[in-house]
């Protein structure tokens, strides 16, 4: 009924604007869990355990094995109260390319201590531009 109203029109309306608003204002900003974005990407989106935290991300364009690629250097921390091992991947949605990186990659056990961090550098070797939608995740893996 509130719909045949011009008032109630209105109403939805500008309901309708502000869920907008609110989701695309949502997706540029980072979660509490990121700490410093250094990247020229215009939608990044994350999806970030809550035993993880991402200290830097970085992205820039440049070279790896004498390819022109698109460099990220990502600093993961592990803010749970145990040792754990977390799987990194970035996904470069605009350009359908994918790369992940494991977290410590080695070790004995092969696990990021609590309250330690480590940074990786993952290549997307032959990519030439800047991708502007990003999706990054970081999970913990079983420790079983």
């Amino acid at each position: 009924m509130l719909w045949k109203h011009p008032v109630g029109r209105c109403l939805v309306f500008l309901a309708l604007v502000g869920v907008v608003l609110s989701f695309s204002a949502c997706a540029s900003a980072p979660p509490p869990n990121v700490k410093e974005v250094q990247c020229e990407a215009s939608n990044i989106t994350w999806e970030v355990a809550p035993e993880a935290e991402i200290v830097n991300f970085a992205c820039a364009l440049g070279e790896h094995g004498g390819e022109p690629s698109l460099l990220f250097t990502v600093g993961v921390k592990n803010v749970s109260d145990k040792d754990m091992r977390f799987r990194l991947n970035i996904f470069l949605l605009d350009m359908d390319k994918a790369a992940g990186h494991l977290v410590p990659l080695k070790g004995k056990p092969p696990v990021l201590a609590a309250g330690a961090e480590e940074s990786v550098k993952i290549p997307f070797i032959k990519t030439t531009s800047m991708s502007q939608k990003i999706h990054v995740v970081v999970v913990p893996l079983s420790s079983e």
